[in-house]
């Protein structure tokens, strides 16, 4: 009786990239081929779909337990794009805002372009020494 040798489970980019590969498996035996899965001492192989679906959240960059502030396990970087969701609005993700080390109620004064939009904060000094 030959064993099969288990592979090391895939993360990360790997991983995004192989399921990507396997578009025509149903997602048991995608599981199964990026290394989710463990045999028994009765041979039978067990597709662990919980770590497999876990490291598919962690590949892609979801933040579920909402840590903030973490130098943990990184998620996806900024790309520096956004696109004009369906109902008109624009929105600038948790990773920009981290980035600037903004919090909630930061006010921004908007320029409009021929082709572009600028922001720039309003300093809460300055608006405090107007009033």
């Amino acid at each position: 009786m030959t064993k099969k040798k288990k592979i090391e489970p895939l993360t990360g980019e790997p991983l995004l990239k192989k399921v990507k590969e396997l578009d025509d498996l149903n997602k048991e035996e995608k599981a199964r081929e990026c290394g989710y899965y463990t045999v028994t001492k009765n041979g039978v192989e067990r597709v662990n779909m919980m770590k497999f679906l876990n490291a598919l959240i962690d590949a892609e960059g979801i933040e579920l337990d909402g840590k903030q502030g973490t130098n943990g396990r990184g998620g996806r970087s900024a790309s520096y794009r956004i696109s004009v969701q369906s109902n008109g609005n624009l929105l600038i993700g948790a990773a920009y805002t981290k980035q600037m080390e903004l919090t909630p109620g930061d006010e921004f004064e908007i320029s409009l372009g021929r082709k572009h939009i600028h922001l720039r904060q309003v300093d809460r000094q300055d608006e405090e020494a107007v009033v």
